[in-house]
């Protein structure tokens, strides 16, 4: 490993042992916009049918301890569309840290039209977390008597919550998690990472361009007030329905004054690539590439994240008509 990469390790590790500042920040997804449910509870049962995804992301890959993450989760409808039900399963690595979770969120969902293709919901999410750290991947110049020498664990109860709005050309949510996970026992752990809120607002459109291309802007907006404030640009084209092909950048931005944050620290700034295509109608791959944009690049080698999502459409379940399958019921592309 080369003297910047060692400079970052150490960094992170200075971080990781710095008590007043042990907090433990959010797994970050570059494709979150094809499935909300990560960032917003209200977001279940959205695309209106029985729905499976999947990320798998390795963040700065070439840096020792770098952020390895994983996910799932699995959304329907219930009541004739009128509630969303999901389950996610995830786990997140930094460093000596880790955290394991699960959430069941429900939203109930309220029709304003006709069809119900326009929607205002409100979701909930209740789960469990498991939060550890590692102590033997812990390296001091001085270290403290009590820091942990083996693995330190303990599970608390969390909860999210989230409002959605969305047609079928324009979406914007707002929500909060890790709404308890913060109040856990702080004179029993000292030194495993506490969850802070974290705060998430995002809008965006499809608009047609001609037959074939549709264009998909979208921003998100985040912030757990105690880090910088994050933005996300996106802009995305979808070519025939199959193949989507864009990129985002995000960088830290000033939304409201924070004294307590050094003045000389350096935005994280970068720009993502990504490419999401239907292999089949119902099945969708994604790839995406992040790389870092300014004063931090080329002190590692990117992020790479692999997205897969599988939507049970009707004629799945056996509804067919005149031996036609349709593509999905409702063209859902947020």
């Amino acid at each position: 490993m080369n003297t910047s990469m060692k400079c970052v390790t150490l960094l992170s590790a200075l971080l990781l042992c710095c008590r007043l500042a042990f907090a433990q920040q959010d797994a970050q997804y570059s494709q979150y916009m094809f499935n909300g449910i990560y960032i917003n509870p209200a977001y279940a049962g959205y695309k209106e049918v029985l729905n499976l995804h999947s990320f798998y992301r390795a963040q700065w890959t070439g840096v020792e301890g770098a952020p390895r993450s994983f996910s799932v989760a699995v959304d329907a409808i219930a009541n004739e569309g009128n509630v969303g039900l999901a389950l996610q399963l995830f786990s997140d690595k930094l460093g000596a840290q880790s955290t394991q979770g699960v959430y069941a969120s429900y939203a109930y969902r309220i029709r304003l039209n006709e069809d119900g293709s326009s929607r205002l919901a409100f979701g909930l999410s209740g789960g469990l977390i498991q939060l550890g750290i590692n102590g033997s991947l812990l390296t001091t110049n001085d270290p403290e008597v009590d820091m942990p020498a083996g693995t330190q664990t303990t599970l608390v109860p969390d909860a999210r919550a989230g409002v959605y709005y969305s047609t079928n050309r324009a979406y914007v949510g707002f929500s909060v998690d890790n709404l308890i996970a913060p109040h856990m026992n702080k004179s029993r752990y000292l030194y495993i990472p506490q969850p802070k809120p974290h705060y998430y607002f995002t809008a965006g459109m499809l608009l047609p361009l001609n037959e074939n291309i549709q264009f998909k802007p979208s921003f998100l907006l985040k912030d757990d007030r105690g880090g910088p404030t994050s933005l996300d640009l996106n802009a995305f084209l979808l070519l025939q329905e199959r193949i989507w092909i864009g990129g985002s950048y995000r960088s830290g931005i000033s939304l409201y004054d924070k004294n307590y944050l050094q003045k000389v620290l350096v935005k994280r700034n970068a720009a993502v690539a990504l490419v999401e295509v239907y292999a089949t109608p119902n099945l969708r791959v994604g790839y995406a590439y992040d790389f870092a944009v300014g004063p931090l690049q080329g002190y590692n080698n990117g992020s790479h994240e692999i997205s897969i999502g599988y939507s049970f459409t009707k004629a799945d379940r056996g509804t067919e008509k005149n031996g036609q399958v349709p593509r999905v019921a409702c063209p859902r592309f947020f």
